[in-house]
């Protein structure tokens, strides 16, 4: 095929849609990305659920000695009630860490499942741009070559008689 206007045109529209196709990857990447950053900071935040209930528990404690300190001997006794905090966080600490588990488990399951989606859409993306680029090209070849007739017609016309 010679190079004319018509067949820029052409070679423009087919980069756009490449650049379409390519971005519509890049757009499913970015999701798969966002989803796994999500069930990672899920994840890491049980780790400082965990780091908070171990610096209140201390906190807690550190408050019952000050008072215990403060107290006569013999006045209170704490230890029942330093057991009972430690019971409570520790079974709020294992609520937490079982309902992470679970969002955790679930995001991944979701990851998975967007997963196996975007493979799926990416491969009739791709088959549909494929077939929309060769019914491209054809329509290119049909133009062009009407383009070249229309030419050579036009020059065989005498314009000067």
């Amino acid at each position: 095929m010679t190079q004319n206007p018509v067949t820029a045109v052409f070679d423009a529209q087919r980069t756009a849609i490449e650049q379409s196709q390519s971005m519509t990857h890049d757009a499913l990447e970015a999701q798969k990305t966002s989803i796994s950053a999500f069930g990672d900071a899920v994840e890491s935040s049980g780790a400082l659920f965990e780091s908070n209930a171990e610096l209140t528990k201390g906190a807690v404690h550190a408050y019952f000695d000050a008072l215990e300190a403060s107290l006569p001997e013999e006045a209170a006794e704490f230890d029942e009630i330093r057991e009972l905090v430690d019971e409570g966080f520790e079974s709020a600490t294992e609520a937490q860490s079982q309902s992470l588990e679970a969002v955790v488990e679930a995001i991944k399951e979701s990851e998975a499942a967007y997963d196996e989606f975007a493979a799926s859409y990416a491969e009739v993306v791709d088959t549909s741009f494929d077939a929309y680029l060769e019914a491209h090209e054809q329509v290119e070849a049909n133009v062009s070559e009407a383009a070249e007739n229309v030419e050579e017609a036009a020059e065989e016309i005498d314009i000067s008689a």
